[in-house]
């Protein structure tokens, strides 16, 4: 589909199929394609061939790079046609699992408050923020949709403002504030005779659209390519032209996290590291016509993996596991000299 179809011309169906075709000519991006053929069918309402794509994921967990993701897009999806007992388990047992990654806490609680669960769906928007965001000076880009949603849901239950509403208030950058946006009297003005009434909430609206408009038009992160210490010996081996750029593994490691600092007190927004592999490395290299020795090549490789979704955000949680892929927590590995 073209970025620039408008999405009511869409054959969401056809869309659909066509990414599943995909997905078997490229089994490395098979889970990301098929999530999206998944997202197709949603809106085309054909939800139970949705949900068999869910299971189609499912039913290989340990090869998938979200589980948690998949999981939670299946019960939001589920709860949608009538499958309510199914939907509400899945989500328990989400969140007993307590994924690190965002995305699925915000899609369950989005899905709980859709239906009119909003204490539920507050308590699982204030795990995840307890989870994630505590003792993290500053909330990674993902995780925000965390703190508006939690702040827009204790608004609809009239809670008063806490340490994370206060957060929430911070990081969001739109003219019109989160206490009007999230304003449960909004929905009468809507039905007002009063044009001033109609006027403030056409604005309010304008504003909530460019947000929703920023985040969609977000870039792909800026990322740094990572070698597993495997693949850069075998890289090595056969590209030994290459060993300039990579005297050795540590080096190598030392250099990407020196490198993301440097970019992140520059300024430099939505970083990224990408993992390499020398197979995905040489079909890169056979399409750009080139050789896989041509140390060029490495930063355009990066950014094709970064534009096709492969990135992971950079830094993680200081509790998480560290990007090299060691085992050991980001604190106590490459995130330990951070300041």
């Amino acid at each position: 589909m073209r970025p620039d179809t408008p999405a009511e011309n869409v054959d969401h169906t056809a869309e659909a199929a066509r990414l599943e075709r995909t997905a078997g000519l490229y089994p490395a991006d098979a889970e990301a394609l098929l999530l999206q053929a998944a997202a197709h069918l949603e809106l085309a309402d054909a939800r139970p061939a949705a949900t068999a794509l869910y299971d189609r994921l499912l039913s290989t967990p340990d090869s998938l790079e979200n589980a948690p993701l998949v999981r939670a897009l299946k019960a939001s999806n589920l709860w949608e046609y009538d499958h309510e007992a199914e939907a509400r388990a899945i989500i328990d047992g989400l969140r007993a699992t307590a994924p690190r990654d965002p995305a699925p806490w915000v899609i369950v609680a989005e899905s709980l408050e859709s239906h009119d669960e909003l204490e539920a769906a507050h308590d699982t928007f204030t795990e995840a923020a307890t989870l994630l965001l505590t003792d993290v000076p500053e909330p990674p880009y993902a995780t925000r949709p965390l703190l508006f949603g939690r702040h827009r849901v204790r608004r609809m239950l009239g809670l008063p403002h806490d340490d994370w509403d206060a957060r929430a208030d911070t990081l969001h950058s739109s003219s019109v504030s989160l206490d009007e946006l999230h304003d449960p009297k909004r929905v009468w003005s809507l039905g007002s005779d009063n044009p001033a009434e109609l006027e403030a909430e056409i604005s309010r609206l304008q504003a909530e659209l460019g947000a929703y408009r920023e985040a969609l038009s977000r870039p792909f992160p800026v990322a740094v390519l990572h070698w597993p210490a495997e693949e850069l010996s075998e890289l090595l081996s056969a590209y030994p032209d290459l060993a300039t750029e990579y005297p050795s593994h540590p080096d190598h490691l030392s250099t990407i996290e020196s490198s993301l600092r440097e970019l992140s007190t520059s300024g430099t927004p939505n970083l990224g590291i990408v993992t390499g592999t020398v197979p995905s490395y040489e079909a890169f290299a056979a399409s750009e016509s080139s050789s896989p020795s041509d140390a060029t090549l490495l930063p355009q490789y990066a950014t094709t993996l970064a534009a096709r979704g492969r990135a992971v955000a950079w830094p993680p949680q200081r509790t998480s596991d560290c990007w090299c892929g060691v085992g050991s927590v980001y604190a106590e590995c490459h995130g330990g000299a951070e300041a």
